[in-house]
């Protein structure tokens, strides 16, 4: 179900009942079902990134050896990127990092370090607010290209990839992401690492569902994280999975 035909099927629904009202005087109240449907399945499709209700996400790749991919979102973050930075590079790990513009500025020399270090980056809005999916085209457009621009300055980079704030899609960044030649990147392991749980749950939620080609969702800004990025890994090295960068599972590009 696409958001296109969900609101194709919505108008049908329309017409079929003003038609019933008019030959056989049916109650218009009968529109609250075929609204009440419409408005859920547009509230599921926005919310689930992997639905594909608004435009095609990346959220798995299509492999036959044993490779998944680490992202991290949310950084840079002065005291847990560099740990994470630090984990990865013990098991010659890669990893993309979506970035949030706002907290480029006093950690760019960590943003270098994530590139220096063979990573990919990329774009993750730039103020990650809790109302951006109310913005309109042009909000989302100067969302990218003020973190874009923020990147470019210091790594010398046009990125390619982008993951929507909180995983949500909605038309207006649909449109703005296509105009700026993004591809939008999901995930099929979600961590829930930014919750209370304990470094066990976190650890076993995402070891009990990795498989080939999966995209592993992490945040690279608690301890939480960086202890079960140890366990994940050590999970993978123990199974004869390779860790990967997103475009290269992908097979896509990261940059322009």
């Amino acid at each position: 179900m696409t958001f296109k035909s969900a609101r194709s099927g919505f108008v049908i629904a329309v017409i079929v009942v003003g038609l019933l009202h008019l030959f056989f005087e049916i109650n218009l109240q009968w529109l609250i079902l075929p609204s009440g449907i419409y408005l859920a399945l547009i509230i599921y499709g926005s919310a689930i990134i992997q639905s594909n209700f608004h435009t095609q996400a990346y959220c798995y790749g299509n492999v036959s050896e044993k490779e998944i991919a680490l992202s991290f979102d949310d950084g840079p973050n002065r005291q847990y990127t560099p740990q994470v930075l630090s984990t990865l590079a013990q098991y010659n790990a890669s990893a993309t990092f979506f970035v949030i513009g706002k907290n480029i500025r006093g950690n760019e020399g960590i943003l270098k370090q994530i590139d220096a270090d063979g990573h990919s980056i990329g774009n993750h809005s730039y103020t990650h607010s809790f109302y951006i999916d109310f913005k309109s085209q042009q909000g989302f457009k100067d969302e990218l290209n003020r973190t874009a621009e923020s990147v470019f300055n210091i790594i010398g980079k046009r990125m390619k990839l982008f993951r929507p704030p909180y995983g949500v899609t909605t038309p207006n960044l649909v449109k703005a992401s296509k105009l700026l030649n993004y591809n939008i990147i999901g995930w099929s392991i979600r961590s829930f690492d930014t919750t209370s749980d304990n470094i066990q749950t976190i650890s076993k939620r995402v070891q009990t569902q990795i498989k080939p080609g999966a995209i592993i969702l992490f945040h690279d800004t608690s301890d939480s994280t960086v202890q079960a990025l140890k366990q994940t890994l050590n999970f993978t090295k123990e199974n004869g999975y390779k860790i990967v960068s997103v475009e290269r599972l992908l097979k896509i590009e990261a940059y322009e």
